[in-house]
């Protein structure tokens, strides 16, 4: 790994593995000696444990990590309904916005070695009127990693998610396959279409998992692959802030 060891998680849709993914990257980065973290910066859908609300995807990155970051920092902004995130804000009057994620961010980056930032649905999931998942992606401007779910359509949707992170100017440093439909036809025939196509290291294919766990998936990544990109996405990184630095003199 190179001294940058921050990633963002997203996916072609919601439900196809990138919490588990996400879950099983911390398992190797705390496994290797590192002190590692996840964050997930907006969470819709609690369910009441012993009189208090829990998000089972942060309660997965959390068992995943070993750092013990505040609530407050991995994931800022619980909110109860299972429903896009901005109709969820919503509905509880609550704004969601761009400073307190990144002020969370950057606490944890303090915190771990490592950190893993798994996004919400797919890529351009709506949090606001002004504000969408994808805008925190530029806004954190990390290495992404892709999962996709391979499933009938995820070509098209592989495709155009990976065309959008490269329009904004991100880093695709690589991608999962996550084979969350075992009776898919072809899949072999899709998995080869991808590497084709997607322009970026396949860092692993994660099986259908009848007990989706961090470790027992990890078992199925290599990470080894992000080296190169994430030294990419840190010279870009530093690119682009002269570039704004310039504008702004």
């Amino acid at each position: 790994m190179t001294a940058q060891r921050r990633w963002f998680v997203t996916g072609t849709d919601t439900g196809i593995g990138k919490t588990l993914v996400s879950s099983a990257m911390l398992s190797l980065l705390a496994g290797s000696g590192l002190r590692a973290v996840g964050m997930k910066p907006v969470a819709a859908g609690l369910d009441e444990v012993d009189g208090q609300w829990h998000n089972e995807d942060v309660t997965r990155l959390h068992a995943a990590g070993n750092v013990d970051a505040p609530l407050a920092s991995r994931c800022p902004y619980l909110l109860r309904a299972p429903m896009s995130p901005h109709l969820a804000a919503r509905e509880e009057g609550v704004r969601i916005a761009l400073q307190p994620l990144l002020s969370a961010f950057a606490d944890l980056s303090a915190r771990a070695d490592a950190v893993v930032v798994e996004g919400v649905g797919g890529f351009c999931v709506p949090f606001g009127d002004d504000l969408d998942s994808a805008d925190l992606a530029v806004a954190l401007g990390l290495p992404v990693v892709l999962v996709v779910g391979v499933r009938l359509g995820c070509l098209n949707h592989a495709l155009l998610t990976a065309e959008a992170i490269r329009a904004r100017g991100l880093v695709l440093a690589g991608w999962v396959a996550s084979m969350v439909d075992p009776r898919m036809l072809a899949p072999q025939a899709n998995l080869q279409t991808l590497r084709a196509r997607l322009g970026a290291p396949l860092l692993g294919i994660v099986p259908h998992l009848a007990q989706p766990e961090a470790a027992q998936a990890a078992r199925h990544l290599d990470l080894r692959a992000l080296r190169a990109t994430a030294a990419h996405a840190a010279r870009r990184a530093a690119s682009q802030a002269l570039e704004a630095s310039a504008a702004l003199a």
